[in-house]
């Protein structure tokens, strides 16, 4: 045991605290949580992923699909920054038929919602999914 951990211990047991040496649990908890499939209404885009830990907070990743190939699929991601409250909004498109990569760091988050939507290649016009929580802090 560590010279300066035992005089802690021995700190704390004087104080009427006791302590049992317990092995460290394998993981602290999940470091990914799934997410998805979410579709627009129409069922021309679907988009899913992951929100994972990463070294400055979370990030959320996944693929959009098109399937139509006319006009574009949005996936949007909005989270909740656990330090100001505030709620941003992040878009993401795909205009070509087929299956397209995405990666959003977020931060430190309370909470992250995801909605799919078609629209044009300059915002989504309609045809939206319900906002769905993709992720909640101590969830």
């Amino acid at each position: 045991m560590n010279h300066r951990l035992t005089r802690v211990l021995a700190g704390l047991g004087a104080a009427g605290v006791v302590l049992t040496a317990q092995p460290a649990p394998a993981s602290a908890g999940p470091t990914s949580w799934k997410w998805g499939a979410l579709h627009s209404t129409d069922g021309m885009a679907t988009a899913r992923g992951k929100v994972v830990v990463g070294q400055s907070g979370l990030v959320v990743t996944g693929y959009l699909d098109d399937t139509y190939g006319k006009g574009c699929s949005w996936v949007l991601i909005k989270y909740q920054n656990a330090s100001n409250g505030r709620r941003r909004t992040h878009g993401v498109y795909n205009c070509t038929a087929g299956t397209g990569s995405f990666r959003k760091s977020v931060g430190g988050v309370l909470q992250i919602w995801a909605q799919v939507c078609r629209g044009t290649s300059k915002r989504p016009v309609g045809k939206c999914s319900r906002w769905k929580t993709i992720y909640t802090q101590g969830g």
